[in-house]
């Protein structure tokens, strides 16, 4: 087993996840569309990709990954599931024939066209007026390939959020009409060519909160959502003994357990991360066996440091872009009390919003309702309820966010 790095993983290096294969695997057989939901990090893209590897190996189905996250409208996210279409010999002929005069300039040399090439020019030829009918093209040369296809696609809310949301991150008419144009042609879709291409949903944020935000909830009702959890303490000490046996570490149980404690929730890629700051501090020390002062040592140095902080900046970054500039604000304030008093009450809940309440009164910003706010937080696993009020989920984010702006925080409310 090898490190995965920041890369998503399948084969031999993808680890445990039987049970969530099966129940997917199940789904895609019954011809049901998913909506695969997690907090940031819990390995979605490795579960798919994993499916998409075993279903192929079958030589029952056809895959297609499509990642949206540089796609900007319909159009865009069209012309990319056209060119990852490309694998699939039989509908690609078709799109080939379908998109002819579009392709003429390429001739004889479109095979030899890069992914990057080929999306420029389909791209050419689907605008604002056309991209739901070519959109229909791609979907039916997909749907007639001869096997069914397991269709993927990968940072959706992403092009939701940039849709439906201005620069202030205010939801606009404009924006609600089109994200509702393509999330209907979406389920249109899906329906349509329901048992012949299964399509899979996911993303690094969450969809529910941006739909129920737009109050388009409706939009994604065809596609029931499948929730990937933690990893148990078992799985997680199971995956650092096989990385240690990998790399010649002594790894004794009470160490993965004490790594386990640290990081609270067992996140696939904080497990690994943590393994590799661990075996990268025993190697530039020349030893092999791991203690439990390496393991608090390369926690407080590594994992909250600046290598750490590369990495958990992501979270900070995602959260401003679902919730716009007065949203994230918010939502720091009640990330840094919570992360500075371990816990935030459920009274102190109702003093900020009742503070964001008068704020965005009184500055007019149109910032979103506190209740979205506190949502996005649960939703995206940032907190979670206990006894009465919110934690955080992962005691890794929660240290790293105290360690970034603890020492700045000044208490609004008094518990």
């Amino acid at each position: 087993m090898r490190k995965g790095g920041s890369n998503w993983v399948d084969g031999e290096n993808f680890f445990d996840r039987d049970t969530e294969l099966e129940a997917l695997e199940e789904r895609v057989r019954e011809g049901t569309h998913t909506l695969l939901t997690a907090q940031r990090r819990m390995g979605k893209t490795s579960l798919v990709r994993e499916l998409q590897r075993r279903l192929a190996e079958t030589g029952e189905f056809e895959v297609v990954f499509v990642d949206l996250e540089g796609a900007f409208d319909p159009a865009d996210a069209i012309a990319e599931i056209g060119v990852q279409a490309r694998p699939v010999h039989a509908a690609w002929d078709q799109i080939k024939n379908r998109f002819a005069n579009l392709l003429r300039n390429a001739g004889d040399r479109i095979e030899e066209l890069s992914v990057a090439d080929l999306k420029v020019t389909l791209r050419a030829g689907i605008g604002v007026g056309n991209w739901a009918q070519r959109g229909d093209t791609i979907l039916a040369a997909l749907s007639e390939s001869g096997r069914p296809v397991v269709l993927a696609i990968d940072e959706l809310p992403i092009l939701v959020n940039r849709l439906l949301k201005d620069e202030t991150g205010q939801v606009t008419p404009a924006g609600k009409r089109e994200v509702e144009a393509f999330l209907s042609w979406l389920r249109k879709a899906g329906q349509d060519h329901r048992n012949r291409v299964m399509m899979i949903l996911s993303g690094s944020v969450s969809l529910e909160p941006l739909l129920e935000q737009a109050g388009l909830s409706a939009q994604a009702n065809i596609f029931p959502p499948f929730d990937l959890k933690p990893w148990s303490e078992e799985t997680a000490v199971s995956c650092l003994e096989a990385l240690a046996r990998s790399y010649g570490v002594g790894l004794g149980p009470e160490v993965g357990r004490d790594m386990c404690r640290r990081l609270r929730c067992c996140i696939p890629h904080h497990v690994q991360m943590f393994f590799d700051r661990l075996h990268e501090h025993l190697r530039r020390a020349g030893r092999k066996d791991a203690s439990l002062e390496d393991v608090d040592k390369v926690y407080v140095q590594e994992m909250q440091g600046v290598r750490g902080q590369v990495d958990l900046q992501h979270y900070e970054g995602r959260l401003a872009t679902v919730l716009g500039r007065a949203g994230y604000t918010v939502a720091l304030e009640i990330l840094t009390a919570t992360a500075v008093k371990g816990d935030i009450t459920t009274e102190t809940i109702n003093r900020y919003r009742n503070d964001f309440m008068t704020r965005d009164a009184h500055d007019g910003c149109g910032a979103p309702a506190f209740d979205h706010v506190l949502h996005v937080l649960q939703h995206d696993g940032y907190l979670e309820p206990n006894d009465g009020g919110y934690r955080f989920v992962s005691g890794l984010l929660e240290d790293w966010w105290r360690g970034r702006y603890g020492q700045s925080f000044v208490p609004v409310f008094d518990r």
